[in-house]
């Protein structure tokens, strides 16, 4: 029975770990439960369809998603051959024909003689083999419940809180400065970038004028105490974000032995402290409005986002407190996930989740030790974050340079940020191929 593997849900992890399983030999039961019950979102009933953007993101190698998918086309990933087949002009990105996208892999997947298809929802994992939950960011009410209960309630999430990221080389450290809250802690763990009373009150105002994302038909702006965007905390009162996510209490600016007038946190994202969270940050602006407004702040004037901020429903758990190496779960080994329900974030990345909860399954399958691709290539860097990344601070991924640490790479940490990132993007795509060619040689 360990090689059969039943994987609920259709979408880009299901599609594209279905492929990769069935191309492997196994017997692969795909449940879906559209059309018989659809989501808020979805129109067809077809796999991998996407129901917001249609972009992939960018091809550039010298890239986080470029890195990713140099390595899945490696594997030989269906989702990126059909995005291939169906791109539509993108620019740097790659944007596909949506219906051709999802169609192209349905009809590939229906034609494996190893994969049935079996609509209607499901509940709970099956007894018999193993069962990959792919249900993605609007999983069902019934799966959620079930999903609770074996993960602990408390490690269920169901709305994203996600902060903006940052490039460590862009903040200016002129107008910043280290220190902890009243000086607690160790070793200065966050950069602080004070405003004064004017440039916090133009801040203010931008903030309340920002065009904003409007919600989905399927989303509720009902907000949880400790996810307000920082847009709604300000409409509340002009000095509410001075008692919330900027205030100065604690601090000193070296510079001029005073207390700032507003502060904003910035947290390390990683050991390396190639990467920093703007801390409370998490908003509804667009992506655009971000990155003009909150470049206002003086030390972020040339700012790299490495990851914009967002609040939007998705069901998602606590990767590193309930998943094994081997992306299954902690309290019941025969179920796996893969996709956004592990905390990765975004098409590609859910694709490539898909792919390796596959080449995981494979391992198992063997009986040998699981050895997941290393942390020096783009799809083991997100591996790394999903099951051993600091619980406490968890919030969904996407492939950004903030999960690599330089001291993975040879000699990267003494080049500057572009030489850096070529150097890694050439050493990875060595070390993922390294990883992968040993991988396809183990016995079966």
């Amino acid at each position: 029975m360990q090689n059969r593997v039943h994987i609920i849900g259709a979408g880009l992890a299901g599609s594209e770990a279905a492929f990769q399983l069935a191309k492997a030999g196994f017997e692969v039961h795909v449940h879906e439960m559209r059309p018989e019950k659809m989501t808020e979102a979805h129109q067809t009933a077809n796999c991998a369809e996407l129901v917001c953007s249609n972009s992939l993101k960018s091809k550039d190698p010298v890239s986080a998603p470029g890195m990713l998918k140099a390595e899945m086309n490696q594997v030989g990933s269906l989702v990126l051959k059909a995005a291939d087949q169906h791109s539509v002009p993108g620019g740097q990105a790659l944007t596909v024909d949506r219906e051709k996208f999802s169609a192209e892999i349905t009809q590939t997947l229906r034609a494996l003689p190893n994969i049935k298809f079996y609509n209607g929802e499901i509940t709970e994992p099956f007894a018999d083999g193993l069962t990959l939950i792919a249900t993605g960011p609007l999983t069902s009410t019934a799966m959620g419940e079930w999903l609770a209960k074996a993960t602990g309630e408390k490690d269920l999430y169901f709305y994203d809180a996600i902060a903006p990221i940052v490039d460590a080389t862009s903040i200016d450290a002129e107008r910043s400065f280290l220190a902890n809250r009243y000086g607690k802690g160790g070793e200065d763990a966050y950069i602080n970038c004070p405003m004064e009373k004017d440039e916090y009150e133009a801040f203010i105002d931008a903030l309340l004028a920002g065009e904003k994302v409007a919600p989905k038909n399927f989303e509720k702006e009902i907000f949880f105490q400790g996810c307000q965007p920082i847009e709604a905390i300000a409409a509340t009162g002009r000095d509410s974000l001075r008692f919330g996510p900027m205030k100065p209490v604690g601090l000193t600016d070296p510079k001029t032995g005073k207390r700032p007038w507003a502060v904003i946190q910035l947290r390390p994202e990683n050991r390396s402290k190639t990467a920093y969270n703007l801390v409370g940050f998490q908003t509804k602006l667009k992506y655009g409005e971000q990155a003009r407004i909150f470049k206002m702040i003086p030390a972020l004037k040339n700012a790299e986002f490495l990851r914009m901020g967002s609040i939007h429903r998705n069901t998602y758990v606590c990767g590193p407190k309930v998943l094994n190496k081997d992306l299954s779960l902690k309290s019941n080994p025969n179920v796996f996930l893969a996709g956004q329900i592990t905390g990765v974030e975004g098409y590609l990345e859910s694709a490539a989740c898909g792919m390796l909860a596959a080449i995981l399954i494979q391992q198992r399958a063997r009986g040998q030790a699981i050895q997941p691709p290393p942390p020096n290539t783009a799809l083991g860097s997100l591996h790394r974050y999903i099951t051993s990344s600091d619980a406490k601070h968890y919030q969904p991924q996407n492939a950004n340079f903030s999960l690599f640490e330089t001291s993975d790479f040879e000699g990267v940490s003494a080049l500057r940020r572009d030489g850096a990132r070529e150097a890694m993007s050439k050493q990875a795509i060595v070390n993922f191929t390294q990883w992968f060619k040993s991988e396809s040689q183990r016995p079966l």
